[in-house]
């Protein structure tokens, strides 16, 4: 695995962590938790460029999504699932930090869920949304 890849995976997990740990905070409803590992590396959570790219993924599709990737528009291929190990229950969210380090804002979104489809969406901004929704 790439040193890249390492840290944006590493920002994606702290920033999926802050998340999950506000969120049972305020709710007590355990099917909106999320599980993350947890990483040994720190990553900065703020881009370079001031930027924000941090995108709650909502999953509303009526399946559990097993694997999720965002990859700069500009690879060739989906990178690494940035889930790992977790997945992404029916009517859950969750905050991922998309950013990679090299200034993009647009990404391609690509999702697995248990019923055996992948959903892919090219082009999206994340630099200008805070919110993604997968639905049936």
């Amino acid at each position: 695995m790439s040193v890249q890849k390492t840290i944006v995976r590493a920002a994606l997990i702290l920033a999926a962590l802050a998340t999950t740990a506000a969120a049972s905070a305020t709710t007590a409803a355990p099917d909106r938790a999320v599980a993350v590992t947890a990483a040994t590396a720190s990553a900065p959570i703020q881009s370079r460029d001031g930027r924000n790219r941090r995108v709650r993924i909502h999953n509303n599709t009526g399946w559990t999504m097993l694997r999720f990737y965002a990859s700069n528009t500009s690879r060739s291929d989906w990178e690494e699932d940035i889930l790992g190990d977790d997945v992404l229950a029916n009517n859950a969210s969750i905050v991922m930090n998309i950013d990679d380090g090299t200034g993009a804002c647009l990404f391609d979104f690509k999702a697995e869920f248990t019923n055996g489809q992948n959903l892919i969406r090219n082009n999206v901004n994340v630099c200008e949304i805070a919110d993604y929704y997968y639905t049936r």
